[in-house]
């Protein structure tokens, strides 16, 4: 990737960037760990602005101009380059500040969710793996290329966001008022799982999610099992069949919109000697589609989820009919689902099958478009053989994640390719008590992410 006369120059910023892993980024992580930002909650708004105030006070150091702004959901973002020559392309970076709410009661005794705890290879607390820790590497790798040789060689532009935890919901109409901002030759960022935790991943999009409710209200209170069974309707047991309705047993999909098109069998050839998830739950190899493999199902098909269901009072059962229940459920769906008929072909199964009792409520205004892009892209290419040079391994590489980003808002509205580098892997508790990244993992990304940018510079910014 660089020339002799260049290397020494990208190997003192890898050394660089090993000084800083060793002395300086757990301190780095737990500053930032320590801020509770959570989306979810509105009692901590103020949270979200502070993070994005010490992000703004690490690249100001670094020549950065910023400025933090309000997205159309009032949720606070980031805006941030460096514009080092207009002749250079522009590589445009993407974080989120915001983390899920944690559950404190529910992590492992010794651990809170917002103070930094390593034990061995892990850095425990919320947002290491999801997604602070993810975007700090990166940053960094470009700050060890600047103090090496003072300048990147390419214009870089910054977007960390705040809201990405409850879907990212301003973010798409903020891109569309300030595309011109935002412009850029291409995404490069990092969220997500590594398929195997000491091999590099890169992908090239996601699938998308659309959640929805099944409600059955039937009357305002529950009456007594005895005096009224068999003679009032359950509304729990209409749902429970209007769900198994949706999938069979095995839950493979009966709604013909819901199945994608889009598994040809030249993405079947690309994604055929990948590795599953490894670090994670065993897998059911016997539940989803018959007729695809495991690692079809995760990444070329739609997978649907009940998240929650509810009726009558759980937490202490009563002799007594239910007058509603609910559940709130999930499409993940890749390219070739068309996102306008999700909710409409969900709508005529439900008639079509006897079901007019279940209302169905959307929880989003619109549904988002999955990405993929092939891995033949010159871009690809480029950053596959960058972090091969460093790793000394090829990276596994994914058209698309299995999870959900908002990447169609960089593909559709900015009209970039995009290039994903996770820096986590499948075990790290993502969303769940005892979330943590692995510090192996952490050194290899820092190692790779300074190489990558190393290599970019010395191309202008400009690959194809």
């Amino acid at each position: 990737m660089t020339n002799s006369a260049d290397q020494g120059g990208r190997d003192q910023a890898i050394a660089k960037i090993d000084c800083y892993f060793r002395n300086s980024f757990n301190d780095d992580l737990a500053s930032l760990i320590a801020v509770r930002s959570e989306s979810q909650d509105p009692a901590f708004a103020g949270e979200l602005r502070r993070y994005l105030d010490m992000i703004t006070s690490l690249v100001d150091q670094f020549g950065f101009v910023t400025s933090i702004e309000a997205t159309a959901d009032a949720s606070p973002i980031l805006l941030a380059n460096r514009i080092e020559n207009p002749e250079f392309g522009t590589v445009l970076i993407y974080g989120h500040g915001d983390v899920c709410a944690p559950d404190t009661r529910s992590w492992r005794e010794g651990l809170d969710p917002y103070v930094l705890t390593v034990e061995g290879d892990r850095l425990y607390g919320r947002g290491t793996a999801d997604n602070k820790a993810q975007h700090l590497i990166n940053l960094q790798a470009l700050f060890a290329i600047l103090q090496q040789k003072g300048s990147l060689g390419f214009n870089v532009k910054l977007v960390i966001e705040t809201s990405e935890e409850i879907g990212s919901p301003g973010l798409r109409k903020f891109f569309k008022a300030n595309a011109d901002r935002l412009s850029a030759d291409v995404l490069i960022a990092s969220d997500g799982p590594r398929l195997r935790s000491g091999v590099p991943t890169v992908f090239m999009g996601s699938r998308a999610a659309l959640n929805f409710e099944l409600r059955v209200n039937l009357r305002e209170r529950a009456y007594h099992s005895g005096n009224f069974g068999g003679l009032l309707a359950d509304p729990a047991i209409i749902l429970s069949h209007a769900i198994s309705s949706i999938t069979d047993a095995r839950g493979q999909i009966r709604i013909s919109e819901w199945r994608p098109t889009s598994l040809t069998d030249d993405f079947r050839t690309s994604i055929a000697s990948l590795p599953l998830l490894v670090d994670g739950p065993s897998i059911d190899y016997d539940w989803g589609e018959e007729d695809l493999t495991p690692i079809e199902r995760a990444f070329g098909w739609n997978s649907f989820a009940v998240l929650s269901i509810h009726s009558g009072n759980p937490a202490s059962p009563q002799n007594a009919i239910a007058g509603s229940a609910v559940a709130t459920c999930q499409l993940r769906y890749v390219v070739g689902t068309d996102p306008a008929e999700i909710l409409p072909a969900l709508r005529r199964h439900l008639d079509d099958n006897g079901y007019k009792a279940v209302q169905l409520v959307g929880r989003r205004e619109d549904a988002v478009a999955a990405t993929r892009f092939a891995p033949d892209h010159p871009w690809v290419e480029f950053v596959v053989a960058s972090i091969s040079a460093t790793s000394g391994m090829r990276p596994d590489i994914l058209p698309n994640l299995a999870g959900s980003l908002p990447n169609d808002a960089f593909t559709e509205i900015l009209n970039l390719p995009t290039i994903w580098i996770p820096h986590s892997y499948a075990g790290c508790c993502q969303h769940a008590p005892n979330e943590h990244v692995l510090s192996p993992l952490v050194h290899d990304a820092l190692r790779n992410m300074t190489g990558l940018f190393w290599d970019i510079g010395e191309r202008g910014g400009k690959i194809q």
